[in-house]
């Protein structure tokens, strides 16, 4: 049996909670002691982390909190935050899930097309299934019917996540003309991109993943969802 693994973890510097690296957005600190996000958490020298949704942070802007918790994590009163910071970190966490789905595009790891998918869904052969904004509902429930099909959760609250892109925002970010419907049919490839854009979709107060199956008991647990969550933490 594989050892389950264990993800660093990190404190939000607003709550003072931890939680895994991954879901967390680290804040770097550059030459005018002005922090920005550092979404990929590759910036160089020393980092904040915070876990909070975009209303929270705003607050605690609005509060001074952030100011002060900046301060005691960069051991310097001198630290700022960009008033737009709400707004960069948004368009960063935006901006790492569509590359995210080029890359796996690139790699070969999703299928486009309702025709492709529902086939695919039908066989057992997805692993992720995500909708555009501006999808239509019945499209959207015939492709989520087949995933449940194809996943044996027939009966059960199975479906795929509407991402907030529409399909000209997906078509250009996967390099495709009118991108609706987005299948994933590999394993690690559904982790790294439910990873990216739960990270997004909790920032902005949207629809994740985890809350899709907590909605749906049935599916918790599913095949569907045992694929996902092994996908995220052998992609760790």
């Amino acid at each position: 049996m594989r050892e389950p693994q264990h993800e660093p973890e990190r404190r939000c510097i607003i709550t003072g909670e931890r939680g895994p690296k991954s879901g967390l957005i680290r804040l770097a600190v550059g030459p005018d002691n002005v922090v920005a996000p550092d979404v990929r958490a590759r910036a160089p020298g020393r980092g904040a982390w915070i876990g909070v949704d975009r209303p929270t942070l705003e607050e605690a802007i609005a509060k001074g909190k952030l100011k002060g918790a900046l301060a005691r994590a960069f051991k310097s009163g001198g630290v700022t935050a960009p008033d737009d910071l709400p707004d960069l970190i948004e368009a960063a966490l935006a901006r790492t899930a569509l590359d995210r789905l080029g890359l796996e595009s690139r790699a070969g790891m999703l299928l486009t097309g309702s025709d492709r998918i529902a086939e695919a869904a039908r066989a057992g052969k997805v692993r992720l299934l995500i909708h555009a904004e501006d999808a239509g509902t019945d499209g959207n429930r015939k492709l989520d019917q087949a995933w449940r099909v194809g996943s044996d959760s027939e009966g059960s609250g199975q479906a795929g996540l509407v991402i907030t892109a529409g399909r000209a925002m997906l078509s250009q970010a996967l390099g495709r003309e009118n991108v609706v419907h987005i299948a994933v049919t590999d394993k690690l490839a559904a982790g790294r991109v439910g990873q990216a854009v739960d990270r997004w979709h909790h920032f902005i107060g949207r629809q994740t993943l985890d809350g899709l199956a907590q909605n749906a008991p049935e599916v918790h647990g599913g095949a569907a969802h045992v694929d996902l969550i092994e996908g995220r933490e052998k992609s760790e």
